[in-house]
């Protein structure tokens, strides 16, 4: 073999490496896929997903599932080009779903912590349900301040002007949503005697949102205790499940009616239900998993909508309210509200 040949066959057999290799090399792409699902009123290895103790807790016919995605990372561009031919994935950036300068680790911590908060306000839903309200208390009253001398530690905020609280946030958020110089007019309860007095918000120091000087804590008296036990999943989306199923078991009522129900949706503490990530393929877990009714966060409609999973039913809600009527429809043969377009 001439010089000319060997150096051609060399240069061949070093683009093929090479293409091999580009083939083969991690890229930063992430491949979504439908994850399991688990029941909220049954178990997961083994083990109450949801236990409550402290009350009497019921069993139910059917099942409530909540939905995860699963995240393939560390692809290749051959399994980035296969996935992109599954109608059921969706393969997109790391940094759509990991932002810039953000490791894993971080990710995942973020993704726990979003996990127990979503667990956390369905507790909180779920009891206020249960005729447990939330008690918004004044932990400190700041001198100096407007409700200085209008307020004392202990005492417990029921509304402002007129407007029931759900939360400490609630309260944060009236006063805030106001400019300052604003009159509130305040119920509140001290040692056991309802009461009512008026104070006006002050602008916070070096550009703050408006504010009357209180520090406020949020307790939510209950007998009951409510623990989770499921391992690997993350994230803030099982909320509305969640909530759900600590109602079904505290409820005399079967929500499901036999059926088997899936759903999605992050949960606030005023029981507000929020969108998530990843619909097109929780509709496909749902599905797989016998679902053939979807409850659907309202803001996630439209893309459900864009991804029609035929047979799975997509129920449109936007409040914990939402999902119970919803529920209750379903259990007397009638027609809930559905997404449209």
């Amino acid at each position: 073999m001439n010089r000319r040949a060997t150096t051609l066959t060399a240069g061949i057999a070093l683009l093929i490496a090479l293409v091999v290799l580009a083939w083969n090399a991690p890229v930063k792409y992430i491949t979504i896929e439908p994850g399991p699902t688990f029941d909220t009123l049954g178990q997961a290895k083994g083990k109450a997903l949801i236990t409550v103790s402290g009350a009497p807790a019921t069993k139910s016919d059917g099942q409530l599932r909540m939905v995860t995605i699963g995240e393939l990372q560390g692809m290749s561009t051959f399994d980035v080009i296969k996935s992109w031919l599954n109608k059921d994935d969706a393969t997109v950036p790391r940094e759509v779903l990991i932002p810039e300068g953000q490791t894993q680790q971080q990710s995942d911590q973020q993704s726990a912590d979003d996990f127990k908060s979503s667990q956390a306000s369905a507790v909180t839903v779920a009891l206020r349900h249960q005729g447990y309200p939330v008690q918004v208390k004044v932990g400190k009253v700041v001198d100096g301040m407007p409700a200085a001398g209008k307020f004392q530690v202990g005492d417990i905020i029921t509304s402002i002007n007129g407007q029931k609280l759900l939360s400490s946030q609630d309260a944060i958020n009236t006063i805030r949503a106001k400019p300052a110089g604003t009159s509130f007019k305040v119920d509140f309860i001290r040692n056991g005697q309802a009461q009512q007095t008026e104070v006006t918000s002050a602008a916070g120091k070096d550009g703050a949102p408006p504010q009357v000087g209180l520090e406020l804590s949020q307790e939510q008296p209950s007998p009951i205790k409510v623990t989770f036990d499921l391992d690997n999943v993350g994230g803030p989306s099982a909320g509305l499940m969640f909530t759900l199923g600590i109602i079904d078991k505290l409820d005399p009522a079967d929500l499901t009616g036999g059926k088997i129900i899936a759903g999605t949706g992050t949960m606030d503490d005023d029981g507000n239900v929020g969108s998530i990530g990843g619909i097109p393929q929780k509709l496909v877990a749902a599905y797989d998993a016998g679902a053939r009714v979807f409850l659907t966060p309202a803001d996630n409609c439209t893309e459900a909508l864009g991804h029609p999973v035929k047979g799975l039913e997509l129920v449109k809600v936007s409040t914990i309210d939402d999902a119970l009527k919803a529920l209750q429809q379903i259990r007397d043969g009638k027609q809930p509200t559905l997404c449209t377009k």
